[in-house]
């Protein structure tokens, strides 16, 4: 059990004993400072939320953009007057209450006011991953009946392509950005009307109509999970769910005294199409370009973790020299390595940054603490899933127990752990370990027109079963440390829970991406591995091998030093032997997972089902080697 002395989560039902097939649960779980329950939600709706912005802070400014050399602003008055006629215009070409708008692009002022719009109305935003192709498109728009787009111009063409095959549902279009004249009479070819988002802007107000004020349950938004395997799932959210969402990182936020005011900005990079981007612009609406000049910087940075990044960091010489001895001192907060070195990091980053939230796939415990050091500000980990609006658990900051975990659940959930025996993870042992289970108002209503799926996953009673395997710590943190789902058997009959064996991997240097591969008919794992190019080059010429890295992909001898590199990483993390991987294909780099190859989700997740259908070959041939 938890130790007593823990002070960030509140014990608030006791544990439920294992009866027949039922899993045993562990203890009902609530942040310590929401004890009493999660906070009161004080507005009806995200219109009303909005709009008591809007009176309170007139010509504050709103929603920025790139213009020129500097910026360009609306206020929230000018925002809230765009969203009225927006919204007006939609009611004009016939949108009732309920209806579905599309919103298909990258994050921009009119994207945001065109959610606004749909929340004056009553309608339900379904937005698209920009990054999408034509079918995910075409699948997302039938299945949630939109009749109303709202599209980028550099995504009208994908658009236009896909308004042929989706029964004649889209009568509306409304682009934003140059235009697309190619494009454009494509979709008029399809039976679509098309307005520039200046025309559409006009028809609102020459036809003024008022507000339909949604009700707290009315739904918000129609989110299409970017799934791992089949079609993307339509998760549904309420006004009340993402409210929920919003007032709880208030809450959070304030508790660390990380308080936001007028002068933060808020630096909107992750796609809106993006749960984890949603919550956080409603509490404060966003400058929304990538590119910013210092003039106006952010003081909250939402991020999914990428490699990459570190990788832009440690190029820096003075950094990767210094980053050890600053990390041996970082309780200390080692000062004179701030001002010397890790200061000009802090300036690429503008010079505000506060706090830095890392979400969407666990970060590795040695690339947190780097970016506490090369950052110099806050850097925690979160975690959550579309299905309960992103905030669900936020590492506390300046915690040094803290680092390595997701910290407590957000004031507005409730959280237990499930027993999964199959995967022997027992949440009455110590730690405590099992399936993460969460309650609470931030939690979705169902899968659109899929109540099998939702009965899979949501209780009666409230419950949601996210799938994730968590660890307690003793100061009341949850640490993700496997995914239920993704296991499989071997032939020998041990299991294998496939995320956990990447996890391990993926600490040794030399891997950039890496899906591990198993099944039922065979007693091994394999990989497909993209190295880091540097490092394979280093690897090479360990071993006296010369030529372009996709001819040291295929070099026997590199491959071969780097398995038993990667097998030395995997005995130090202690797997099992069945766990490790016994023969590895070496993809070049300029080949390496992405969005645009249909082999990560948008939020960088692998997609297993493609993973295995491309390299379907490379493993047969490892598998045949390997039985000699």
């Amino acid at each position: 059990m938890v130790q007593k002395q823990q002070s960030f989560i509140t014990e608030v039902a006791p544990a439920i004993p294992a009866v027949g097939e039922t899993p045993a649960r562990g203890p009902e779980y609530r942040a310590t400072i929401a004890k009493d329950g999660p906070p009161a939600i004080p507005y009806n709706s995200l219109y009303e939320m909005f709009m008591a912005s809007v009176d309170k802070f007139p010509e504050n400014k709103c929603l920025g953009h790139r213009e020129g050399a500097g910026y360009a602003w609306r206020t929230y008055k000018q925002t809230a007057e765009e969203a009225a006629a927006i919204g007006s215009a939609l009611v004009k070409v016939g949108l009732a209450p309920h209806g579905r708008v599309g919103v298909y692009g990258a994050n921009s002022p009119e994207w945001m006011i065109a959610m606004q719009a749909c929340n004056r109305q009553n309608l339900y935003c379904v937005p698209l991953y920009d990054s999408l192709g034509e079918h995910a498109v075409e699948y997302i728009i039938k299945h949630s009946e939109s009749t109303a787009v709202f599209c980028q111009t550099e995504k009208l063409g994908t658009l236009a392509k896909s308004l042929p095959h989706v029964d004649g549902l889209i009568k509306t279009v409304v682009y934003w950005g140059k235009g697309d004249a190619a494009a454009a009479e494509e979709v008029k070819g399809a039976g679509a009307a098309i307005y520039s988002y200046q025309e559409f802007l006009e028809l609102g107000r020459s036809n003024p109509a008022d507000a339909s004020p949604p009700k707290p349950e009315d739904l918000c938004t129609i989110m299409y999970t970017s799934g791992t395997t089949g079609d993307p799932k339509g998760v549904m959210l309420s006004h009340t769910n993402v409210m929920a969402a919003i007032i709880t990182l208030q809450v959070f936020v304030a508790s660390c005294g990380l308080g936001m005011g007028p002068s933060d900005a808020f630096l909107s990079f992750l796609p809106m199409a993006h749960i984890f981007d949603r919550p956080v612009h409603r509490r404060r609406p966003p400058p929304t370009r990538r590119r910013r000049r210092r003039r106006r910087l952010p003081a909250r940075l939402p991020a999914c973790p990428r490699g990459r990044l570190q990788g832009v960091l440690i190029s820096h010489r003075q950094v990767a020299t210094t980053i050890g001895s600053k990390r041996a001192f970082l309780d200390a907060a080692a000062p004179i390595f701030d001002k010397i070195i890790f200061s000009k990091i802090k300036e690429k980053l503008g010079g505000r940054v506060r706090l830095v939230v890392s979400g969407g796939a666990p970060l590795s415990r040695h690339v947190e603490d780097f970016l506490k050091v090369g950052m110099c500000c806050r850097v925690v980990q979160g975690y959550g899933l579309t299905e309960t609006c992103a905030a669900s658990f936020i590492a506390v900051p300046e915690i040094s127990d803290h680092s390595g975990t997701v910290g407590p659940p957000q004031p507005v959930l409730s959280f237990r752990l499930q027993a999964v025996p199959e995967m022997n993870y027992d949440p009455m042992a110590t730690p405590p370990r099992g399936e993460v289970i969460v309650k609470g108002p931030s939690v979705f209503t169902g899968y659109y027109k899929a109540q099998d799926k939702t009965d899979e996953v949501l209780e009666k009673d409230g419950w949601f079963h996210t799938g994730d395997i968590g660890e307690l710590t003793a100061t009341g943190a949850l640490r993700i440390i496997d995914r239920a789902k993704n296991i499989f058997k071997l032939s020998q009959g041990e299991y294998v829970a496939v995320e956990k064996v990447e996890g391990v991997y993926k600490k040794n240097a030399a891997v950039e991406q890496i899906w591990v591969y198993g099944n039922s008919f065979e007693s091994s794992v394999v990989a497909v591995v993209v190295p880091v190019a540097a490092k394979l080059q280093a690897i090479a010429a360990h071993v006296g091998a010369k030529g372009s890295v996709e001819e040291l992909c295929r070099n026997p001898a590199v491959n071969k030093e780097l398995l038993a590199q990667l097998t030395a990483t995997a005995k130090e993390s202690k797997l099992k032997g069945f766990e490790q991987v016994r023969a590895i294909y070496l993809e070049d780099p300029a080949n390496a997972f992405s969005v645009e190859n249909e082999l990560l989700t948008p939020t960088f997740k692998l997609k297993r089902a493609p993973l295995q259908k491309k390299y379907q070959p490379q493993l047969d041939a490892l598998y045949a080697v390997l039985k000699g």
